[in-house]
């Protein structure tokens, strides 16, 4: 997971992603991933997360966040 994770981050990058997207690209049945896919994300140094352009826990946010390279522009 991490290792996709980093990959869409890369490929994204400058851009930001859901954390869906690392889900759907794992399983068909993604939804139940989506706590893993976050938690796995905030043990990620490179990686972070926003909700509404503002920095956050992906772990205790609630609600849609967006994921992005920690050094990208647009990851706040």
């Amino acid at each position: 997971m991490a290792k996709t994770l980093a990959r869409l981050a890369t490929d994204r990058a400058p851009g930001t992603f859901c954390p869906s997207e690392i889900a759907r690209a794992l399983s068909d049945d993604w939804r139940p991933l989506m706590p893993r896919v976050r938690t796995v994300a905030a043990t990620m140094p490179d990686i972070t997360a926003t909700q509404q352009g503002r920095p956050v826990d992906p772990v205790t946010a609630r609600g849609p966040i967006r994921l992005a390279r920690r050094d990208a522009p647009e990851a706040g």
